[in-house]
């Protein structure tokens, strides 16, 4: 049992003592009715925020407003929630205000039947006021009551239900779905670290291809990444290419990755997000050509990334890999320092996971992909770029040369010699400074 959960069966039975109802509440009884393990537990209750203040003295009122106690213990906390409905949203997030209400009328504020689930903490008996029960049985997504009410109240919501469509492969509703497309501009009210958050989960998911599916098809990504759409209909060489235009090309790489890390997954996303921008005719070879897509494609990648306000470790890191992605073309034309370095980048590992489902979803010719598995074997022998076997400071002690970009250029040929293996002590070193001075 984990910690957390320790803690909530604790809570539990204080307030059970104290003569109150109190359930468990929301995704964990939906993941454990999949056979899945709860990330959290959170309770529902019928005592109010003071008489739960009064019940655990360490607890943090910072919710309260909303009828929402933080309880902590053993390094965990859970939210303990008392019943309640909500007023009017005015703002697409929070309601106006609540009211104290009981289990049955708590249910039908919740955003999905399948969160809108309680069960008793010591009997585990399942409470189902919605329904959803038997929409976890139809693998259903359903929203509760009146869709589109639900939707405007908090137009997360819209996100937040392609993202549990991806995550557990249950269809939308058919009603649930209609709203979804008819309240997709809602989306643009709210903030674009709450819509990346959800959208970073949906591009991890096992799934993430059809999440990408769901969020082209409901009109969603238009209010947050429409450059995407621009991808459908971007027709590419068929010889090259005969999957399909570049959206067909770019979720089936998606759907190629093996449990991703978020930049790896963005990185496949956006790799070729400059192609329709790019897109010309080529009347001599009669073909598409897309020149200096990558290029294109790593300055929109970093504006799509700032724009939805990813750290900038992150917006680094993607931006690095869009725009070296074609280099790989290159690889058994690269001498062995220019391969080396271009291997001992730090995302390298993540680069060559998105050539290989790049390769994958065209025209699978892996020869490329081969060929640097194979130099990183033989390469793992010593580090890649090894430590310097002349500084700066030894050129200005032993060469009188002045400090300056000369010192850098000298070191920078030195450091291709030694990639290249034809150097490999000081000694071998100082003999190639002094006859590149006398050059």
């Amino acid at each position: 049992m984990s910690t957390q959960k320790e803690l909530a069966l604790q809570s539990a039975l204080v307030l059970r003592k104290a003569g109150h109802v109190v359930y468990f509440a929301g995704g964990a009884i939906r993941d454990q009715l999949l056979g899945q393990t709860p990330r959290d537990y959170d309770l529902a209750t019928s005592a109010r925020p003071d008489e739960v203040q009064a019940l655990f003295p360490r607890s943090d009122a910072v919710g309260k407003h909303f009828g929402v106690i933080i309880v902590k213990g053993a390094g965990e906390m859970i939210e303990v929630a008392t019943f309640r409905t909500d007023g009017t949203y005015k703002d697409g997030r929070h309601p106006e205000s609540i009211e104290f209400s009981s289990p049955e009328k708590d249910a039908q504020r919740r955003d999905f039947t399948i969160n809108g689930l309680f069960q008793d903490p010591l009997t585990e008996k399942v409470i189902d006021h919605v329904g959803g029960r038997a929409d976890l049985a139809a693998k259903l997504l359903r929203a509760i009551g009146n869709p589109k009410e639900r939707f405007e109240e908090d137009a997360l919501r819209l996100l937040r239900a392609i993202r549990f469509s991806t995550t557990t492969g249950f269809k939308i509703e058919a009603q649930t779905w209609k709203a979804i497309q008819e309240c997709a501009p809602l989306l643009s009210q709210i903030s674009p670290e709450r819509i990346r958050d959800e959208f970073s989960r949906i591009l991890v998911a096992p799934e993430r291809a059809r999440g990408l599916d769901l969020l082209v098809e409901s009109g969603l990504i238009m209010e947050f990444l429409p450059e995407i759409v621009e991808l459908k209909g971007c027709e590419q060489p068929p010889q090259w290419h005969p999957e399909g235009d570049v959206y067909v090309h770019t979720r089936i790489a998606l759907s190629l990755l093996n449990s991703p890390p978020l930049p790896l997954a963005l990185a496949v996303l956006l790799h070729d997000i400059g192609k329709p921008a790019t897109q010309t005719w080529d009347s001599e070879s009669e073909r598409l050509r897309f020149n200096s897509h990558d290029k294109v494609g790593a300055k929109m990648t970093e504006q799509i990334l700032r724009r939805l306000r990813y750290s900038n470790q992150t917006i680094e890191d993607v931006t690095f890999m869009v725009s070296r992605h074609m280099h790989f073309m290159h690889v058994r034309e690269m001498r062995i320092a220019k391969l080396k370095r271009f291997m001992s980048a730090e995302t390298f590992s993540m680069e060559t996971e998105l050539h290989r489902v790049d390769c994958d979803s065209s025209n699978g010719l892996r020869d490329n992909y081969d060929f640097v598995l194979n130099k990183r074997e033989e390469f793992a022998k010593e580090p890649l770029i090894p430590k310097p076997l002349l500084t700066g400071h030894d050129l200005i002690l032993n060469f009188e040369i002045a400090p300056g970009p000369k010192i850098g250029k000298i070191l920078s040929k030195l450091q291709t010699e030694q990639l290249e293996g034809r150097i490999s002590d000081k000694e071998a070193a100082y003999q190639f400074v002094k006859a590149t001075l006398s050059q």
